[in-house]
């Protein structure tokens, strides 16, 4: 896929692969200053004169080397632009540091602010698509899947998460550094740091799980988060085992609009707790996503199906699975409401600014409980388990998961999916569900 074909055409960078960033970040709270430096190391896919970094402007960069080797560069456009001192060859490794810090802050999108926000006391960091550049130079395009090592210093005060295993936590004076090891492949705009004044507990289950959330909603807290061990015993049983060593999940002291997911980790508002598991679906929902999402990755936005339907449908799997509705009920509830809006919507590429239409979401799912009906339980799950094998910690497009399903299929299966990713007309719920 060339950066130019995908729908943010200023994101993402030509002529290197990224394999791994160590970030070390320096940061101050109150006064929101940063203080950082990235280590890339990255191949080189052509003869390169020159590369870019996709670098919000908002952050002052001192210094760049490669290969140990002062380099220039400029800084401007969310871009930064270096020329090394030695041309780089075709298929060499090379490093590039770059020191760099100010007071970030998130970059505008047609969905609001993305990347590093300052919480009331402390910082949220929700970058999809967009908005891994706010905090650290990247090469920001969900196909280049990098490991990653972060080193955050911070007030003592707070509780640091990130993504991946906490290797180290060390104070001295009045700060203390969190060293987090990602060692399964990463989009960049799963990467993520969260400060807070938070308190941790354990959730039992069969993977170790965490929970971060202000002392004064401990009991709303652990209420609302008390079966998700067993929906990762569900998920387990029907996409297959869970793709990473441990699940965090961190409730923040303000209101957000919506949950978010990272690698690993996913971030809710106060406003999705109630202390009555009454927003539990969103739990399923960004915990099904460390499936679909995370371990497997859309390489273009324009597939996002792949993540959001997925993730919409396991909310009815766990519906079905822990006493609610069933899939069918919830199936005919969406395809009501869903033939009452316009017709105008392709699920196979609905373009940048529908990303997050709720039809993504729920005609996704749709998708997937047609097919379910199609195949019947026993393929279609095996199929979902396979699908999840196949890919797992790569990236991923519509066609993969077509040409894998059409092997789990005594008949054709293009009449039922040209009629549900790509045609407009939302088809009849009978269609392909007999």
């Amino acid at each position: 896929m060339s950066v130019g074909s995908s729908y943010f055409p200023e994101r993402g960078n030509e002529g290197y692969w990224a394999e791994h960033y160590e970030l070390t970040l320096d940061y101050r709270v109150g006064a929101n200053r940063l203080r950082a430096s990235a280590v890339i190391s990255a191949f080189a896919t052509g003869s390169l004169d020159g590369f870019t970094l996709d670098l919000a402007d908002a952050l002052r960069v001192t210094r760049v080397t490669v290969d140990g080797v002062p380099a220039r560069f400029t800084h401007r456009d969310d871009k930064l632009r270096v020329a090394p001192a030695r041309p780089l060859q075709e298929g060499t490794l090379f490093v590039v540091e770059v020191g760099y810090g100010g007071s970030p802050r998130p970059l505008p999108s047609r969905w609001g602010g993305l990347g590093w926000e300052q919480l009331t006391d402390g910082v949220i960091v929700a970058s999809q698509p967009t908005g891994a550049p706010s905090w650290f130079p990247c090469n920001d395009r969900p196909a280049d899947k990098s490991t990653y090592r972060m080193s955050i210093t911070t007030g003592s005060a707070y509780t640091v998460a990130a993504n991946g295993r906490l290797t180290s936590s060390r104070r001295a004076a009045s700060t203390t550094t969190w060293v987090y090891e990602q060692a399964e492949p990463m989009a960049t705009y799963l990467a993520t740091v969260q400060i807070g004044r938070y308190q941790v507990a354990e959730i039992p289950g069969p993977v170790p799980q965490h929970l971060l959330y202000p002392l004064r909603l401990a009991s709303r807290a652990r209420a609302d988060f008390a079966r998700q061990g067993q929906m990762i015993d569900l998920f387990t049983d029907l996409f297959g085992p869970y793709p990473f060593p441990s699940y965090t999940a961190v409730v923040v002291d303000d209101d957000l609009e919506i949950p978010v997911e990272a690698q690993g980790l996913s971030i809710f508002g106060r406003n999705h707790l109630n202390g009555r598991r009454g927003e539990e679906r969103l739990v399923a929902h960004e915990l099904a996503h460390q499936w679909f999402g995370n371990s497997l990755t859309v390489g273009c936005w324009r597939d996002i199906w792949l993540h959001e339907g997925f993730a919409a449908y396991a909310e009815w799997l766990w519906s079905e699975s822990s006493g609610g509705e069933s899939a069918d009920t919830l199936a005919t509830r969406w395809h009501r409401k869903l033939s009452t809006l316009p017709q105008d919507f392709l699920l196979s590429d609905p373009g940048p600014r529908r990303l997050f239409d709720d039809r993504v979401y729920k005609r996704g799912a749709l998708t997937l409980h047609a097919l379910r009906r199609t195949l019947g339980d026993e393929p279609f799950f095996t199929l979902l388990r396979e699908w999840t094998t196949t890919y797992q910690h790569s990236t991923t497009t519509t066609p993969h998961f077509v040409n894998l399903a059409t092997r789990h299929s005594p008949a054709p299966l293009t009449p039922l999916f040209t009629a549900w990713l790509h045609t407009e007309r939302l088809p009849p719920l009978s269609g392909g569900m007999s």
